[in-house]
C-alpha cells in the first residue's frame, strides 16, 4: 500500500471512530426528554411504530456493505460500475423507505442517515483509491478487507441496536 492509501485508511478509521463513539456514549445514557415525551400510546400507533422499526431493521442490513456486495456483485463488472450500483442502491433502499422517519425517534432515523452517508462515503472512497483498471471483484474485496480489518468501520451492528432497544421500549 500507498502513502496515499494508508492516509485514507486512517481518516476513514478516525471519521467512523468518532461517529460510533458518539452514539455508543448517546445510547448508553437514556434521554430524558425522550422518555418524558407523551406521544399516542394507542394500540394502533403502537402497532405502526413497531412496523416502522421492523422496516427500518431490514434496511439497515439491506444496506450493510458486505450484503450489498453478496446480493449485487456481477462477474465482468469493473469497480467504477460496481461503485455506481452500490452507491445508487444504498440512496434508493433509504428512498424507499424515508416516510418511516415520522413514526421513529430522531435519533434513531439520525443513525440510520449515518449509516447510509457512511457506506457511501466509505464506498467512494475506497473506490476511488483503485486504479482505472480495478475489477467490481477488486472493490468488493478492498471494502470486505476493510471492514473486517476494522470493526468499528460498519456501523450497521450498531444502528441495529439503536433501531432493536427503540423497538423494545415500545413492548
Amino acid at each position: 500500500m500507498d502513502i496515499t492509501t494508508v492516509i485514507l485508511f486512517i481518516g476513514i478509521a478516525i471519521a467512523i471512530s468518532f461517529v460510533a463513539a458518539y452514539f455508543i456514549f448517546k445510547y448508553k445514557k437514556p434521554n430524558q426528554a425522550e422518555e418524558n415525551k407523551t406521544i399516542s400510546n394507542s394500540p394502533a400507533t403502537q402497532q405502526l411504530q413497531l412496523q416502522a422499526y421492523e422496516r427500518l431493521a431490514l434496511l439497515a442490513d439491506r444496506i450493510a456493505i458486505p450484503n450489498l456486495i453478496s446480493r449485487l456483485n456481477q462477474e465482468g463488472l469493473g469497480a467504477k460500475e460496481l461503485q455506481v450500483i452500490l452507491t445508487q442502491n444504498i440512496k434508493s433502499e433509504f428512498e424507499y423507505n424515508i416516510s418511516q422517519q415520522i413514526y421513529v425517534s430522531a435519533d434513531t432515523w439520525k443513525a440510520l442517515k449515518n449509516l447510509k452517508d457512511q457506506n457511501i462515503l466509505l464506498i467512494n472512497q475506497l473506490g476511488n483509491v483503485l486504479p482505472q483498471t480495478a475489477t467490481g471483484t477488486d472493490l468488493s474485496k478492498l471494502l470486505l478487507e476493510y471492514l473486517m480489518n476494522d470493526r468499528k468501520g460498519s456501523l450497521q451492528e450498531l444502528v441495529s441496536e439503536v433501531i432493536s432497544f427503540e423497538a423494545k421500549k415500545l413492548l
